[in-house]
């Protein structure tokens, strides 16, 4: 894949809220599938396929550990898309009440020079 279809793939896992809470829960340690599953009113079979849309994403690693299947997140995995929006903070925040006031000023220089 290339990097922009890397992109994609990660801002559209990245799209659903429940994918998102389940990276949140995954900050704090390892889990098992059924633990992650624990608080969302769905079935394991939806909770699977969001984790296999992680998983994809390359957002996080499944491993088997005996019979049971452990989700790890993967903490360099946002590293392009967290390049790729830093790449916005570039501009400098523009302020809008000093730009205003140097609208008004620069429209009101100009009105009083066009009634002259």
């Amino acid at each position: 894949m290339n990097r922009v279809s890397d992109l994609d793939t990660v801002f559209a896992a990245l799209a659903d809220p429940t994918r998102r809470r389940i990276l949140s829960m995954l900050l704090e340690d390892d889990m098992a599938v059924t633990d992650v599953a624990d608080p969302f009113e769905m079935s394991l079979a939806a909770i699977s396929k969001h984790l296999s849309i992680l998983a994809t994403a390359g957002l996080i690693s499944q491993e088997k550990r005996g019979r049971v299947k452990w989700c790890k997140l993967e903490p360099d995995a946002l590293r392009d898309a967290s390049v790729w929006m830093q790449s916005f903070g570039q501009f400098e925040a523009v302020n809008l009440d000093a730009f205003e006031r140097f609208l008004k000023t620069e429209l009101n220089d100009g009105g009083e020079t066009s009634h002259d």
